[in-house]
């Protein structure tokens, strides 16, 4: 009554070996094993090699800027520079992967359980008259998680317009300031000026983001210039996988 091999059209291939997700891995070595009908295994051969090819770019790129990110957490803000919607969010899926402590895609936020951070949008403060009733009507829509983006105009001014919609938060006492971002400029220079006004004024928790084109050598260079910056926005430089565009990952 032993029952008898199934033939070989009716098997079905399966992965004999498989290093788990974040696992260190050198050049060279095997990733997965697939084992099974040829036909079947072969019908696999792309759709493995786009999907673990691109990842493990993305993974191993977020880790290294996460590593350089010594002082602060990274934000992964790359899904406008992925290669499109389904890439942004097996993008930002990798990225957290590689280390990335929240991202800006909430749909990925929602399919995969990621923390979603991330400020508003320079055209959020061009749709206001000026740039201090934008930063008023933010601090109402989301109280809660207030970042104020500051550099749609003159930075300098929109840090002073940012802390004084912290000062109002806090005499209001329903809520805080929880920080602002930088995105162009000077970032280490702005930081420095930003942090000095910030605790001037009494805001000493709130926190400084700093984004534009970022990765692990800008922001090495950047904390070793003494930028007061407390997180990091990183998109292009994850997304794009700036360094190398494609994994050289072959199915033998």
């Amino acid at each position: 009554n032993r029952e008898q091999p199934k033939p070989e059209s009716e098997r079905n291939c399966g992965a004999s070996y498989c290093r788990a997700e974040g696992d260190l891995v050198f050049a060279n070595e095997p990733l997965l094993r697939v084992e099974g009908p040829l036909i079947q295994c072969q019908l696999l051969e792309t759709p493995l090699l786009t999907i673990i090819g691109f990842q493990t770019l993305v993974a191993t790129k977020a880790n290294r800027v996460c590593r350089a990110a010594t002082v602060g957490d990274v934000l992964e803000f790359g899904l406008r520079r992925a290669q499109g919607i389904d890439g942004g969010v097996s993008m930002s899926r990798a990225a957290y992967i590689g280390g990335c402590a929240a991202t800006s895609n909430v749909l990925a936020g929602k399919l995969y359980n990621i923390p979603v951070k991330g400020t508003h949008s320079h055209s959020w403060v061009m749709s206001f008259p000026d740039e201090a009733e934008a930063f008023s009507a933010f601090a109402k829509t989301a109280p809660n998680n207030c970042i104020l983006l500051v550099d749609t105009y003159d930075t300098y001014q929109g840090i002073d317009k940012a802390v004084e919609v912290g000062l109002e938060m806090k005499k209001a006492s329903s809520s805080n300031l929880l920080g602002i971002r930088l995105d162009s400029g000077d970032l280490a220079e702005l930081s420095i000026a930003a942090r000095k006004k910030l605790d001037a004024a009494g805001l000493t928790e709130a926190k400084i983001v700093a984004s534009d084109d970022l990765d692990e050598h800008r922001i090495t260079d950047l904390i070793s210039r003494g930028a007061k910056i407390d997180m990091w926005g990183v998109g292009t430089r994850i997304a794009a996988c700036f360094d190398q565009p494609a994994l050289g990952c072959v199915y033998k």
